[in-house]
């Protein structure tokens, strides 16, 4: 009777945590392997049975908890990130998803003690209990391959079915495995390709450059939802130029984006350790947008709007050339650290961030290069974080164009992000006549949120379009007429910081040249494209130092 019970809890966790018969025979592989082993331990199999399906429950709720807060399913190779810094910025932006996983954490420990303790079974002797275990793994390794090994799993990574072999296929994927001391790239061809010659000047001076990524901001239009002028001129400056962004996320990681945007790369060029790379990736990157600029005499400067101890941005962002670096535990009063990080506000950090920068390049004609990381728009938009009696037309607006709070929260929070910065521009234009500057705004990825809306306009399939933000460039004192005006083309954040550079008027090495001739082999994407000449010219950076992959 116990074991119908144990068998029939295991089916029933199975189907909850799979959702899918795409893997299910490797899920049943897996959650049979795991009794095995825990059958060495309890020596029934009711209970080894039982204990195999309450872990499995857990690893689904861990499993469903990331997903819904980033849209992609728990991999092991996630483990690392909580010992990386993240952890206080996962409290304070998830204080309640934080709680349900301690409070999940709680419930299974009780489950597993509960069942260890209260039920019987059986007994099976120790030869029966090895030879149980050595079954399950050839069992386990064969449906492993026959589900299509890792690859598999990683294309159906942002698809709520599958949670649990997602998981465990991870175990078993060696990338997951690699020792941190190495990198891999795994879109490189064996010859090498040669390098452009570099390419000159295209404007006599040098302008300020300011880039802003915009924490997961998206054009709404993408889904056919209208915009009003103001944010319709933050995402398409009609002086500037704006298109599509392709990135490498959706819902999370932006410093995925971060890392394309400065070293010109895919972030999912390097697999199982894309998640890691301003970690793994110290070092080992020698010619990035910052690297470029300070050869040209500019000055570069990070302002971040998390703490210095979040994940390992300091350490990252100095190795690629990074001057200095300033956090939001470094800004000074009457920016207060404590009282940002209840809304995570951009009037509050753009605004100190602003200011900071414009003191410190009053006097100063060296040419700079400030790069701003914002946190408003992050998930969740089911709390309320612009101002009562802000932006409330704004987020009329959006709720008659689509009913959804959550909808409606995120356009309020873009509609103060654009009115910051038109307020912001006018003070840097005025400010400081004399210089030119080139501005360029791009979003991360888009929020998890998204979903919400392909399913209440019932939009068609488009594998694409969750991956897909926005850039805009536009200039400030600008008499060179160095910017054309218009459309521009959808590009790869990979090449954003090059055509940053195109549009500066400024020489381009012969890295970034070659980078810019592969923009008509590789369009708008880069690590989705089959360019041979990508995979080569890869192939030229690591033989040439410029990628360490050692």
């Amino acid at each position: 009777m116990i074991l119908t019970i144990s068998i029939a809890v295991a089916v029933g966790a199975l189907w909850l945590a799979e959702r899918s018969f795409a893997h299910l025979g490797f899920a049943i592989a897996a959650l049979c392997f795991n009794a095995a082993l825990i059958l060495l331990v309890v020596a029934d199999l009711e209970r080894a049975i039982l204990l195999s399906a309450i872990l499995t429950i857990a690893i689904f709720g861990a499993s469903r908890v990331k997903y819904s807060h980033s849209g992609l399913k728990l991999i092991v190779t996630d483990f690392p990130l909580m010992f990386a810094g993240t952890v206080p910025f996962f409290v304070i932006q998830y204080p309640l998803a934080v709680a349900a996983v301690i409070a999940g954490g709680i419930g299974f420990v009780l489950a597993a003690g509960a069942a260890s303790l209260y039920v019987t079974g059986t007994p099976v002797s120790f030869e029966l209990r090895v030879l149980i275990v050595a079954v399950a793994f050839v069992a386990l390794a064969a449906t492993y391959r026959i589900s299509g090994g890792p690859g598999a799993f990683q294309r159906i990574a942002a698809q709520p079915r599958c949670f649990f072999s997602t998981f465990i296929a991870s175990l078993l994927d060696p990338f997951s495995w690699r020792p941190v001391g190495g990198l891999a790239l795994i879109d490189i061809a064996s010859e090498q390709l040669p390098l452009m010659p570099p390419a000159a000047a295209r404007s006599p001076d040098s302008p300020d450059i300011i880039v802003i990524q915009h924490e997961s901001i998206f054009d709404p239009r993408i889904y056919g939802l209208p915009v009003e002028p103001l944010v319709e001129g933050f995402l398409s400056p009609p002086a500037g130029r704006s298109g599509h962004l392709n990135v490498d996320i959706f819902g999370g990681g932006s410093w995925q984006s971060e890392f394309s945007l400065l070293t010109g790369l895919s972030s999912a060029s390097f697999g199982s350790n894309a998640y890691f790379l301003f970690k793994r990736g110290v070092g080992r990157f020698k010619n990035t947008l910052p690297h470029a600029l300070a050869a040209l005499g500019y000055k570069t400067t990070l302002t971040s709007s998390c703490r210095r101890s979040f994940l390992n941005y300091d350490e990252f962002y100095s190795a690629i050339g990074m001057g200095e670096r300033i956090f939001t535990d470094d800004l000074p009063a009457p920016f207060d650290v404590d009282r940002f990080e209840t809304t995570n506000s951009d009037a509050m950090f753009l605004d100190a961030a602003v200011a900071a920068h414009a003191q410190r390049i009053a006097g100063d004609a060296a040419p700079q290069f400030l790069y701003l990381l914002t946190n408003f728009n992050h998930g969740p938009h089911s709390r309320r974080l612009v101002a009562p009696g802000q932006f409330e037309g704004e987020r009329a607006f959006a709720t008659a164009s689509l009913p959804d709070t959550q909808y409606a929260e995120y356009y309020a929070r873009l509609a103060e992000t654009a009115a910051t910065w038109s307020k912001l521009k006018t003070e840097l234009a005025a400010r400081f006549p004399e210089r030119p500057m080139l501005i360029v705004h791009y979003g991360d990825h888009q929020p998890v949120m998204t979903r919400r809306i392909e399913a209440k306009l019932r939009l068609a399939a488009d594998p694409r379009r969750q991956f897909r933000t926005f850039y805009a460039i536009e200039s400030l004192n600008d008499r060179s007429g160095r910017l054309a005006a218009g459309r521009g083309p959808d590009l790869d954040i990979a090449f954003l910081g090059t055509v940053a550079l195109q549009h500066a008027g400024l020489p381009l090495d012969e890295v970034f040249a070659t980078r810019a001739s592969l923009l008509a082999h590789c369009g708008q994407a880069y690590f989705a494209s089959p360019s041979e000449r990508k995979r080569q010219f890869h192939r030229t950076l690591v033989a040439r130092g410029i990628i360490d992959l050692a």
